[in-house]
């Protein structure tokens, strides 16, 4: 007679034998999985009711772990049901070799999971102003890519470690890997535009020469850096459209960055005039009209003479703001209020054509004579 000890669930394929063994295994296997669910539930609302409601993290933490921590729970339950259930060598086998495969799935979502965990953790103890806050936008940038370039390496190795579990994946990479053939140009050159994308996201981050926020010109259009992902950049354009560029571009490509070392502007406008213009009254009518302006930020006002030709003036007029949008915005009254000045206070110094009118009829008597 058998030891109850050595298998507990021997009397259960005594008492059942109108059962085939696999159906009871795996009835008890989904029962392990389901104790195992029961448990990880009321554990759950346990450590959420112990919880003060002030420790927001702590809640936001068991929140963000619970799946991983109920699959746990499940492959740990089954792994321990497994020896004792009535089922075959060959049987056993195969459900410990998908356990296998799960729990490497598991460290990987593990893995995945703590890194998401540190970088939120990490950002929420950093303020980030858009406006105004270069290195805290830098942090942002950095947590942000680094976070998505380990997470690519982490499903990388962790997919590849579940694959070399199967004999035939794992002798057709060894083979593949020591013929170093055609085969093997083939994988390199159709995963080279990710592996070029990958370590640009990581060389983007380290020496940062975008980070989130960023005003731009790239491709002739202007726009913020709104998210920096693994393998490109997604630039929100000043009409709302969004354009989508490789990260390598901007190791490869030049660019302009508009706030790389602050967000201060100096916005120009350009003004036609003529001759007569009093370049004095407008100077001073310029920096009047900046003083009055909320988007001035009090740094640089100022007028010039920079070109002229056969009919008119170039008038440049400089003037700062906190923020690009500011500066666009800026630069956009100035030149209404100024147009409106000159219309106003000066309408003979608005550009105009010079002609001189001759009568016809003493001209062609001259012409006679």
């Amino acid at each position: 007679m058998e030891n109850p000890l050595e298998n507990p669930l021997s009397w259960l394929d005594q008492a059942v034998t109108w059962a085939p063994n696999w159906v009871i295994s795996v009835a008890f296997l989904l029962l392990a999985a389901g104790v195992a669910v029961t448990l990880h539930g009321l554990a759950l609302r346990l450590l959420r009711w112990l919880i003060p409601a002030s420790y927001e993290f702590l809640h936001s933490l068991v929140s963000a772990t619970q799946a991983l921590l109920r699959a746990a729970l499940v492959i740990f339950a089954v792994a321990l049901t497994l020896p004792l259930v009535p089922l075959g060598t060959e049987g056993k086998a195969a459900i410990g070799h998908w356990l296998i495969v799960a729990f490497i799935l598991l460290l990987g979502w593990s893995c995945t999971a703590a890194i998401t965990l540190a970088s939120d953790f990490y950002l929420r103890r950093t303020d980030i102003d858009f406006s105004g806050d270069p290195l805290g936008r830098k942090h942002l940038t950095q947590v942000r890519v680094l976070r998505r370039v380990a997470a690519t390496l982490v499903i990388v190795i962790t997919v590849a470690a579940a694959l070399m579990t199967f004999e035939s994946v794992k002798q057709y990479g060894v083979s593949l890997i020591a013929s170093a053939g055609a085969a093997g140009l083939v994988v390199g050159l159709a995963a080279r535009p990710l592996l070029t994308n990958l370590f640009a996201g990581i060389q983007i981050a380290l020496t940062q020469p975008i980070r989130i926020g960023d005003a731009v010109i790239v491709e002739g259009e202007w726009g913020w850096v709104e998210e920096i992902t693994g393998t490109y950049v997604v630039i929100k354009i000043w009409d709302w459209r969004r354009l989508v560029v490789p990260l390598s571009y901007f190791l490869e490509k030049p660019f302009q960055n508009w706030t790389r070392q602050t967000t201060d502007l100096i916005g120009s406008v350009m003004l036609w005039v003529d001759y007569t213009v009093p370049v004095t009254r407008i100077r001073a009518k310029l920096e009047e009209l900046a003083k009055a302006s909320k988007l001035w930020d009090g740094q640089v006002v100022n007028l010039q003479v920079v070109d002229s030709n056969e009919r008119a003036l170039q008038l440049r007029c400089l003037v700062s703001a906190r923020t690009s949008p500011e500066a666009w915005d800026l630069r956009c009254e100035m030149r209404e209020k100024l147009i409106v000045f000159l219309q106003e206070e000066y309408p003979g110094a608005l550009p105009k054509q010079r002609a001189e009118l001759v009568e016809f009829n003493r001209m062609t008597a001259q012409a006679a004579e």
